[in-house]
């Protein structure tokens, strides 16, 4: 880590707060117009093109316009914690910027200042990451509490469920990017990353955090705390005006964060595309140049949620917890022991290249010939009891699997009440 960090003068901890949310302001009404014009390019429509040039200012006018309507606040609502909710999931979603690298250390203009992109850094950076983001999910589900409404409940729970369960597999896609880098820093992960992007060798790692980090994100085809069709809205279901907008704005922050996270730990951070950073000595690597690479990085994972939202139907619950809980974390935990051993080995020089890369396509192979195997179907048990359908006192159909038993026709005495 930079010996600058902790050591600054506050006005320059202040200038980089200040920009990082401006930054994180701006690129949220971009992303809402780039996911807008996209999808509507998908689907051979034109998108917002009227308010600024190119639409670019619909943004804008859609969040003044939500933010001017009128509040509501339902009267079964705890007030307390309906105000506070929303609150709580976007600033979270702020503090978790705190610990990304935007560049190297720069010359501020106009200052001898010297300072590292970066508002801060830690030695468990990654994990504070983590950490905050997880607050988040607090304010969702206190949100469907809240709110007195069973609909709001259901997408809060939903969406408990669902961070906790992706959650594990993201954290454990971050263990061989710990092992490969020998730190849990932002930027000594980046640093780690100057001859090779960690996606190379940690191909598995980057696929199952790329598919976590959709699910962490509530976004097709993950969204399933917000499914309109059977929850109304999900767990923002009684909230309008500004209270709905910070909901809003966390989402769009948190698709960012996690694409920022992703380019840190995998794409090499703000490091130049390859081919460029060997040019004139590093020159795109040095300066303000990385963070035009770094916001080309996160763009191209924005564009990802949106090609996924524009092609995918939604998931059921079932299959989505099944594909968490089964899939993803045994294949990441697979692969830490793998990597563990690899790692161990070429310590020891019992490992060459040329050898471990047999090795790897021969047990990539083995790994997708088992999503070929049929599951093994269980037969029903038969239940050989007869089945009374009016052991309640009401008709009731039987279960798979039971046949009703032959019950004589009755009738229902009716007292009529004058």
């Amino acid at each position: 880590m930079s010996g600058l960090f902790g050591n600054e003068p506050l006005w320059v901890v202040a200038l980089k707060s200040v920009l990082i949310f401006v930054f994180l302001l701006v690129y949220t009404l971009f992303n809402i117009w780039f996911e807008r014009r996209v999808v509507a390019k998908m689907q051979h429509r034109i998108g917002p093109n009227v308010n600024g040039p190119f639409g670019l200012l619909q943004s804008l006018a859609d969040g003044v316009k939500l933010a001017l309507k009128e509040d509501i606040v339902v009267k079964a609502a705890d007030k307390a914690v309906y105000i506070l909710a929303p609150i709580l999931a976007v600033i979270p979603a702020f503090l978790a910027w705190a610990v990304i690298p935007f560049g190297p250390e720069v010359r501020i203009p106009f200052t001898d200042t010297i300072t590292p992109l970066q508002l801060t850094d830690l030695p468990v950076a990654v994990l504070y990451i983590l950490a905050v983001t997880s607050i988040g999910v607090y304010g969702i589900v206190l949100a469907g509490w809240s709110s007195g409404s069973i609909y709001a409940l259901l997408g809060g729970l939903r969406s408990s469920a669902q961070v906790i369960s992706y959650e594990v597999a993201m954290g454990l896609s971050f263990v061989s990017v710990f092992m490969y880098a020998g730190s849990m820093s932002t930027s000594e992960i980046v640093a780690a990353q100057s001859d090779m992007w960690y996606f190379i060798p940690l191909f598995p790692s980057f696929v199952i955090y790329c598919i976590a980090m959709v699910g962490e994100t509530n976004r097709a085809p993950f969204d399933l705390p917000e499914a309109e069709g059977e929850l109304v809205g999900g767990f923002h279901t009684e909230y309008s005006s500004l209270k709905f907008a910070l909901f809003f704005l966390a989402e769009y922050i948190n698709m960012v964060t996690v694409s920022a996270l992703a380019t840190t730990l995998f794409l090499g951070g703000w490091r130049a595309p390859f081919g460029l950073g060997q040019i004139s000595e590093g020159y795109f690597n040095t300066g303000y140049w990385p963070v035009l690479w770094f916001f080309g990085k996160t763009l191209f994972f924005i564009f990802v949620f949106v090609w996924l939202r524009g092609t995918l139907p939604r998931m059921r619950y079932d299959q989505f917890m099944t594909f968490g809980w089964k899939i993803l974390i045994p294949i990441s935990l697979g692969w830490i022991v793998a990597v563990t051993f690899i790692r161990k080995l070429k310590a020891e020089d019992m490992l060459d290249r040329d050898l471990l890369v047999p090795i790897a396509i021969v047990v990539g192979l083995l790994a997708l010939l088992t999503f070929f195997i049929p599951e093994k179907k269980h037969e029903a048990e038969v239940d050989e009891t007869p089945f009374d359908a009016f052991a309640g006192g009401y008709p009731v159909p039987p279960m798979p699997g039971q046949s009703a038993a032959p019950h004589d026709s009755q009738t229902t005495e009716v007292t009529t009440h004058e």
